[in-house]
């Protein structure tokens, strides 16, 4: 039978299990009906069953207990939203800046706590995301945290990009509860100042931001600033994409923003000094213990440090770890670490039951775990430089497989990198940065600037050696179960026999590869971008970019928000070719960040040879008709613009690349922006190629494109609309779609299908609408959705 230590770890392993079984589902359960389930092994007598069979029972009550849990606090998310009919539609109301605005290019992004409603009629969820934009035109809009402002406001739905590998966004605003999101109307809509709200958790925001202003101001244009700001409050936006990269490859981005390790750092140090200083005093030490008073004055430091940075969900996971600990030591009570551990987990999950979903949820426990096992119940003492280097190993091998599995990349350099960087960071620049927030003490940033200065420099001569980064396929699940069980078993204690078979273990990760496509085949996804758009083409040994999607606001962009972290899935580490079809941001918007990260051959475009993106090519050369090539049995052909089409007067979207794909006798034809005067041409010259299975229909359905000679020529069995939901631009057009269903062609837009992904052999065609088959509860599903193919 298993003790109680075992039973509680049990009953915590098994209650995550539920949860994370209720993240899977497409759809919420009822549940009146689960509840019950919960309780009923607790309501058997004792004695009328095997203990055997009595722990089961409970084991599969404490799953269904979770499971029920998350069903329910999920259902209470989502019972907030905002009614289809208000969509886009002109709001006024009045709330509070809830959070530091975060700051960009073009504005600023900001939750906002709803009062009230002006609008007759109108329902809006409690709490929303809020961006304004800077026009030329007007004074800019700046709002502070905790400011009491009436608005108009124009809203929608919660609605992400939908692609492989890619971000949720959906899931990331239901775990902040932001059930809402638009932006603040300028034009004949006065917004207006009503005051300033000063209750504890708005001023906590306002002391947040006076800090970044602080810092900003004493620090000036110094490069590093932004990480000083994210290190006291937390504000990761103001570290640059660049820092993050540099950050990303020399395994150190856990220190740059309040981290769980600088939380139970900072906790340490404040535990330690009250223990020493309580220590000394008879009288308090005997009327509390000295342990105890150093348990809360160090919980109390934590508290004050998670709340600094925002309230963040990986701070929030850290604070209810050392505050099950901080318990469990207040209530005198000799526990296991792995019974500290599974205490945390249940505490965590029942504050935020999305949390199993977060890398930094997998991380954070895994690395804790490894911790434990790896310094638990040893016998004797070793030196602390030992210990710390048992521990960095342990972090370096441990975590091989959810990081392959997660981010398919890691630092060959990471131990190196922390091995300086922790010590640094942690203990010299966290402490001077949080001393140079209070005014006597604003000296202490420079000095703690030029310390950060030390470590970028040695992080960038680490990054620039050749083997710094390892990047690769997401292994296959199953290997990275196995490979787990050989980390655990490379780490077991000295003695421990026959080790080494852990190698042997991790070995599948890392060489068994992606099933490889057959000869003359190919797959295609026309990924979900938003406004915009961006092709992979894989055969059975080449692969080609066709765009690279829109830039958001900032550092982001589709290339490094979409892109990148699905072609490193698919196992691409070089393209063979990328093209960019012309000059529009939407179309060319991530370009910087695929080159900055895959190795691009050549680059085929209609850009102008000194063009900025060029800049850093190995190879480019201009797009023009008649341009032919053969992958692995794929034809692929380049049918506009004409080759001296720098001399013809044309419109930027008639300079687009058009590029023909056959596989056999299906054909895919990939416009980009094209009008009616480049379709003519296309009717004109290339009518006997222009027979397509699937068309990506040009300019995104614009009624500027897809005129009806030109459809009657493609006659696409598939036509594929690449929009944004609820686009400014109104993509498609109704008209455009009236005309392709007079052509009886089955319609795909990307704002409800999410990516599409085409697999095509001589034999035909097959689709997958990413938004449906990898669909949740939160998903958010379009009501155009039903008038188009599944």
């Amino acid at each position: 039978m298993l003790g109680y230590p075992a039973r509680m770890v049990s009953f915590s392993i098994f209650f995550a299990l539920g949860v994370w079984f209720l993240q899977q589902q497409t759809s919420l359960p009822s549940l009146p009906f689960l509840w019950p389930l919960a309780a009923l092994p607790l309501l058997i007598p004792y004695h009328a069953i095997p203990r055997a069979l009595r722990s089961a029972l409970i084991l599969l009550g404490a799953a269904a207990l979770g499971f029920s849990y998350a069903a329910w606090v999920a259902q209470s998310r989502l019972a907030d939203s905002l009614p289809d009919a208000w969509q886009g539609k002109n709001i006024t109301l009045t709330g509070v800046v809830a959070e530091l605005p975060r700051l960009h290019d073009k504005g600023q992004r900001f939750a906002f706590a709803v009062e009230s409603v002006q609008t007759p009629d109108a329902h809006v969820p409690q709490r929303i995301q809020l961006a304004t934009y800077i026009n030329e035109k007007e004074t800019p809009l700046e709002l502070h945290a905790g400011e009491r402002w009436q608005l108009t406001v124009r809203l929608k739905q919660i609605h992400g990009t939908s692609n492989p590998n890619g971000f949720d966004f959906e899931v990331w605003a239901l775990e902040r509860n932001l059930r809402a999101s638009g932006y603040v109307v300028r034009k004949d809509s006065p917004n207006v100042l009503l005051g300033q709200d000063t209750t504890p958790a708005y001023f906590i925001e306002q002391t947040r931001e006076s800090i970044r202003s602080h810092f900003q101001k004493t620090l000036g244009d110094a490069p590093y600033t932004g990480i000083l700001v994210a290190l006291a409050i937390g504000d990761q936006a103001s570290i640059s994409a660049d820092e993050w990269t540099l950050f990303t490859h020399t395994g150190v981005n856990h220190l740059m923003s309040i981290s769980g390790l600088h939380i139970t750092m900072l906790s340490g140090l404040f535990f330690a000094l009250t223990y020493w200083l309580w220590r000394r005093n008879i009288a308090l030490t005997l009327r509390f213990p000295a342990r105890k008073a150093a348990t809360i004055v160090g919980l109390l430091a934590a508290l004050a440090y998670t709340l600094l940075s925002g309230f963040e969900i990986p701070a929030q996971r850290t604070l209810y770890m050392l505050a099950t600990f901080a318990g469990m030591l207040l209530w005198s009570r000799n526990i296991a670490l792995s019974q500290l551990l599974a205490a945390a987990l249940l505490v965590v999950l029942i504050a935020d039951p999305w949390a199993i979903l977060a890398p930094g949820f997998w991380l954070s426990f895994g690395a804790v775990a490894l911790i434990f096992y790896v310094t638990g119940n040893r016998i004797g003492r070793v030196h602390w430089l030992m210990e710390y280097g048992k521990v960095q190993w342990a972090m370096t091998i441990g975590l091989i497989p959810p990081l392959l599995v997660m981010f398919q990349q890691l630092s060959l350099v990471s131990p190196l990198a922390n091995a300086f960087a922790i010590p640094l960071v942690s203990f010299v620049v966290v402490p001077l940065t949080l001393l140079g927030t209070l005014p006597p003490f604003e000296w202490m940033l420079y000095l703690a600037h030029e310390v950060m200065v030390l470590c970028i420099w040695l992080l960038h001569a680490l990054d620039s050696l050749p083997i710094a980064v390892w990047t690769q396929h997401s292994p296959p699940i199953w290997s990275v179960g196995v490979g787990v069980m050989g980390a655990l078993l490379i780490l077991a204690p000295h003695g421990f026999p026959l080790r080494w078979i852990g190698l042997i273990l991790m070995l599948p990760m890392f060489l068994i590869k992606p099933p490889v496509l057959e000869m003359a085949s190919a797959r295609i996804v026309v990924f979900d971008v938003g406004q915009g758009l961006a092709v992979s083409i894989q055969t059975q040994n080449h692969t080609m970019l066709y765009d690279t999607g829109p830039d958001y606001a900032g550092d982001a962009d589709s290339g490094n928000r979409i892109l990148v972290p699905a072609l490193r899935a698919m196992g691409v580490s070089r393209l063979d070719r990328l093209i960019l079809s012309h000059d529009d941001i939407d179309h060319v918007g991530g370009t910087r960040s695929v080159m900055a990260v895959i190795p691009v051959d050549v680059v085929t475009t209609s850009l102008a040879g000194d063009h900025e993106l060029l800049r850093d090519a190995k190879r480019f050369e201009r797009c023009a008709d008649g341009q032919q090539w053969d992958w692995d049995g794929v034809h692929f052909e380049v049918l506009h613009p004409a080759i001296d089409s720098t001399a013809i007067k044309l419109r930027d979207n008639d300079q687009s690349c058009v590029l023909r794909i056959s596989v056999g006798t299906q054909h895919i034809l990939l416009a980009g922006d094209i009008e009616q005067a480049a379709e003519e041409r296309l009717l004109q010259l290339h009518t006997d190629k222009l027979l397509t299975t699937l068309l990506v229909a040009p300019h995104h359905g614009s009624k500027s494109s897809s005129s009806e000679s030109f459809i009657a020529a493609t006659s696409p069995e598939y036509v594929i609309f690449t929009a944004g939901y609820r686009s400014r631009f109104n993509h498609p057009a109704p008209e455009v779609v009236q005309r392709y269903t007079d052509s009886n062609t089955q319609q795909l837009r990307s704002d409800a299908a999410g990516a599409v992904i085409i697999n095509a052999s001589a034999a035909g065609i097959q689709l997958e609408n990413f938004r449906k088959t990898h669909s949740h509860y939160w998903t958010h599903q379009t009501p155009i959705e039903a008038s188009f193919i599944p």
